[in-house]
């Protein structure tokens, strides 16, 4: 495994490499926040009040991740990352908030969904997912399609440019090869 310690731009690449068909990275939009979202469903329980605020194991595992995303070296990637998994945590707790059931319903449900829509994507793609190399590549995820619609919006030409003279272009794959 290599370090996950990387910049931004190496980590970029090195998922990128994996995902360069148009239709999987399109659909990774939808699939790694719903991971995200179920997983962070998953541990918002049990809670613990501290000083009138109540933690719980999402939250310390979103505050190192946070922490991660800030030292990578692009601060507009980190801060805007971390700031949307902090809403899918904050949007976790409330469906957290039901019967154990209706928790695991939620959890379990996005999950599942969340891992198919994914497996649609790397379909398309012709490639197994970046993490079964580098377990890294879980964190990656969300940095990445944070920066593609951050690309969308016209931020990070730079780091656009750097990451398809290292993985290539964005294709649209032809299944029938």
């Amino acid at each position: 495994m290599e370090s996950p310690f990387r910049s931004a731009t190496e980590l970029l690449v090195q998922y990128a490499r994996y995902h360069r068909d148009r239709r999987n990275i399109a659909i990774h939009q939808l699939g790694i926040p719903l991971i995200v979202l179920a997983i962070a469903v998953l541990l918002a329980r049990p809670s613990l009040p501290v000083a009138g605020v109540v933690l719980t194991p999402i939250w310390l595992i979103w505050t190192l991740t946070a922490l991660w995303y800030l030292t990578r070296g692009n601060l507009v990637l980190g801060l805007t990352v971390s700031a949307i998994n902090g809403v899918l945590v904050a949007v976790a707790h409330v469906l957290a908030a039901g019967s154990v059931a209706q928790w695991l319903s939620w959890g379990i449900g996005l999950f599942v969904v969340g891992w198919i829509v994914q497996a649609l994507g790397h379909y398309y793609e012709g490639r197994k997912p970046a993490f079964l190399d580098d377990v890294i590549g879980l964190l990656v995820g969300p940095m990445f399609v944070t920066a593609e619609l951050l690309f969308a919006l016209g931020w990070g030409r730079t780091l656009k440019a750097d990451i398809e003279r290292a993985a290539g272009p964005k294709v649209m794959r032809d299944l029938r090869a």
